[in-house]
């Protein structure tokens, strides 16, 4: 079986837009820029083993804000400057219920069956509660990393700076 580490995109990988007060996903491809020490991390994870796969809520594609094809140049855009193996996107938003969107963990589950992943070794990396609860429903250890790392609620294993500092926590444990 293989370990992997699931990374959310918007807020780890690459940095958020601004849009209505709320940090969003970019749209355009101007708006796309990778956290500093993002391929860095990335390639330390792929050398020691680790299949690299996005696991992303994407609602704005329901909501009518942002094309699917919009989502799907960012998409390629990650895969174009990141050594990931795939990325899985749900389009719903909270009122659809789907088994893929964070928290649920059906997107995890779906990368399991492709590629044969043994969760108990593997990480879950993200910047919201709802990352760190799709980890923890399949026995992933859950890596908490940016602004929100400070919050008391959230159950994460560790917590994190940004992507560079969780994978060294990832590769010491």
């Amino acid at each position: 079986m293989n370990k992997a580490v699931f990374l959310d995109r918007d807020g780890v990988i690459n940095k958020t837009v601004f849009r209505m007060g709320k940090p969003r996903a970019p749209y355009l491809s101007e708006e796309y820029a990778l956290f500093e020490g993002v391929p860095q991390a990335l390639q330390l994870l792929k050398q020691a083993g680790f299949l690299l796969i996005v696991v992303t809520n994407q609602p704005d594609v329901a909501r009518g804000w942002v094309s699917r094809d919009q989502v799907d140049l960012i998409n390629n855009l990650v895969k174009v400057h990141l050594p990931v193996d795939e990325i899985y996107a749900c389009f719903h938003t909270e009122k659809d219920l789907c088994q893929c969107r964070k928290p649920k963990p059906g997107m995890l589950l779906e990368a399991s069956k492709k590629w044969n992943i043994d969760f108990s070794k593997s990480f879950m990396i993200g910047d919201r509660s709802s990352d760190i609860e799709a980890g923890l429903a399949v026995g992933c250890r859950s890596i908490l990393v940016g602004e929100e790392a400070d919050h008391p609620v959230y159950k994460a294993h560790f917590r994190a700076e940004d992507l560079l500092s969780a994978s060294g926590w990832i590769l010491k444990n």
